[in-house]
């Protein structure tokens, strides 16, 4: 399936609305992360990391906020070649990316997954050994944000892996501007302008709300996860992990 480009900011709007997950972001949304978010790729060698040592063949494999099945289908392809039965479920609020996630999967013949649509703090997760959580907090209302970490523990088996990738903020005010400035620099060097940048930072503004590492261990350990830690950080991107005793 050919990558649309995104071009979604280009021309100059009159009026920015708050950012929605709809078919126009759908159309283009895998450029959009290759593009914005660092290290995406390094993220998911992470998550086949764990996978090697943690996963139990057979177990359902949940990803959180599964937009266009690129995640699901990295892990399939990865535990395919190794001769690994798999299964997973998909989770997303959004009919568009559930969509092109249903038309990824389905142009790999990758059937052994259930997409389900709605609100992650509505669902209830089957019992699992891994669960996948990409820049899809961040998007939850913050007080929404500890009871569905504690809904997730639950949900775990013991020794189960949970995986999350997040937008954060220093604790530092002085430095984080600095942060924003660098990330900014990144998004330039792949070839968004000033103009696309600023608008979209307007769109996000009160929609995407990130909180302090500190901030994000903390409720990790109040949803249940003894045993957590920061495996990776950019600037102002980072990967966490919990394991369930």
């Amino acid at each position: 399936m050919a990558i649309q480009v995104d071009q979604l900011f280009q021309d100059k709007r009159k009026h920015i609305l708050p950012f929605q997950f709809n078919e126009e972001v759908a159309h283009v949304f895998d450029d959009m992360l290759a593009r914005s978010v660092p290290f995406y790729h390094e993220i998911h060698k992470i998550i086949l990391d764990l996978i090697d040592r943690k996963y139990t063949e057979g177990e359902l494999i949940y990803d959180l906020g599964c937009s266009t099945g690129t995640t699901i289908k990295i892990i399939h392809d990865h535990l395919k070649k190794k001769n690994i039965l798999s299964r997973y479920v998909g989770i997303d609020n959004s009919l568009p990316m559930l969509k092109k996630c249903e038309e990824k999967l389905s142009a790999s013949d990758i059937t052994c997954v259930k997409l389900l649509h709605g609100n992650l703090e509505d669902m209830e997760f089957t019992p699992n050994k891994f669960v996948i959580m990409n820049y899809t907090l961040q998007f939850i209302d913050p007080e929404e944000r500890i009871p569905l970490l504690k809904k997730i523990y639950d949900s775990l088996r013991p020794g189960g892996v949970f995986i999350l990738s997040e937008k954060i903020v220093s604790n530092d005010q002085r430095i984080d501007p600095l942060l924003v400035e660098l990330y900014y620099d990144f998004k330039k060097r792949n070839g968004y302008s000033a103009l696309e940048i600023s608008q979209k930072r307007e769109a996000l503004e009160n929609v995407l709300r990130p909180v302090t590492p500190e901030t994000q261990l903390k409720w990790l350990s109040q949803a249940g996860f003894a045993r957590k830690e920061m495996i990776f950080r950019w600037y102002n991107f980072a990967c966490y992990l919990g394991i369930k005793e």
